[in-house]
């Protein structure tokens, strides 16, 4: 019995033809490529990947992404991939309210991105925001000289073998600690004003964003009271002083004076009764040359992010300190994909010399 052997060819067709009215645009400024961001939901839409704040996504010379407008006079603006598709981009630089003069006018301040991540929970990596680190322009010639002095007092930038040394410092628990915490504690002139950009990715609300802080915070503060108790053990130990009869008084933690309860009293008062934070909603944190603290929020919009509104603030300097430190210093951070980012944009720094670093970063 024969069998009759079938052989099929599949060819692949040729893409349709473009109207030649329109082809024009779309050779000039091609869509980002749907490699650039896989989603993580089938039933996502496919241009939702493809969109900044209401604007097409489009890839320009130099391979920039940039949010473009609807017309020449409209503004672009520049993004990264995050990562995700729930939150496709971030802008490279935003432009924050402030005050400035005796007068105080009411004005804007440009910031720009130096890393961001997803901050993740659970064994899951359930995605529950993407969180950006913004330093304000003005500041970046201040965080330049603090990095690049911590590992050479004596230089202006730091060359390969030296920036090596600072990638493991500031991925280190101890180092990061300490690094992020001069710079943190510093004010006036050379105080580094910073913004966190916290963008959810699931509907939630800010009771629960609020309570991850807390928990947050309230871990950094115990672990600053075992690391204080143990220095003065250690002091002791050196100095022959301990010895048997009664305990030595427990030195007061910088955290346990009543200032520091009232402050974080206030923080949590930011959030209290503030309903929910939808998915796409932009929560910025603020922190200024003095260490205050403060929080914009910026509901979603038809076109993206809406008018900024003022939630209040927080002026006790360590209640934005330890916040910071959530994301940047210790052995467990709240993203380390975001830490990691920001590392490698504080490199991308200091390999410059001091004062030539301008706001694009990443």
């Amino acid at each position: 019995m024969i069998i009759p052997l079938i052989i099929i060819s599949v060819y692949e067709l040729p893409p349709p033809k473009q109207d030649s009215k329109n082809s024009t645009a779309q050779a000039t400024t091609p869509p980002v490529s749907a490699s650039l961001i896989k989603p993580e939901r089938t039933d996502a839409r496919d241009s939702a990947n493809r969109e900044f704040q209401g604007k097409p996504v489009v890839i320009q010379p130099g391979d920039k992404l940039v949010a473009q407008g609807p017309s020449s006079n409209a503004e672009n603006v520049e993004v990264v991939p995050t990562g995700t598709s729930y939150v496709p981009y971030f802008p490279k630089t935003i432009h924050l309210p402030t005050s400035t003069g005796p007068e105080n006018i009411e004005s804007t301040a440009e910031y720009a991105l130096l890393g961001l991540g997803i901050r993740t929970v659970s064994f899951l990596s359930v995605q529950v925001y993407v969180v950006g680190l913004y330093v304000k322009t003005t500041s970046l010639a201040s965080l330049q000289t603090s990095l690049i002095k911590h590992i050479n007092p004596s230089a202006s930038a730091l060359i390969p073998g030296e920036k090596e040394a600072l990638r493991a410092a500031l991925l280190d628990p101890d180092g990061s600690n300490e690094i992020w915490t001069r710079i943190l504690q510093q004010k006036g002139p050379d105080g580094v004003e910073m913004a966190l950009r916290v963008v959810p990715v699931r509907g939630t609300d800010f009771k629960h964003l609020r309570d991850g802080w807390m928990r947050g915070v309230t871990m950094r503060t115990d672990e600053a009271d075992r690391r204080q108790q143990q220095q003065r053990l250690e002091r002791e130990a050196r100095a022959g002083e301990r010895r048997v009869g009664l305990p030595q008084p427990v030195d007061p933690s910088e955290f346990a004076d009543e200032t520091f309860g009232l402050a974080m009293r206030e923080f949590k008062n930011l959030f209290s009764g503030r309903g929910k934070a939808p998915k796409g909603s932009v929560l910025t944190l603020t922190r200024d040359s003095e260490g205050a603290f403060g929080v914009l929020y910026q509901p979603k919009g038809k076109e993206g992010e809406g008018q900024f509104v003022h939630i209040g603030e927080v002026r006790d300097e360590r209640v934005s300190r330890l916040v910071w430190l959530l994301y940047l210093g210790g052995k467990n951070v709240s993203s380390e994909p975001a830490r990691r980012n920001v590392v490698e944009g504080c490199l991308s720094i200091v390999e410059r010399p001091v004062g030539t670093v301008e706001g694009r970063i990443v």
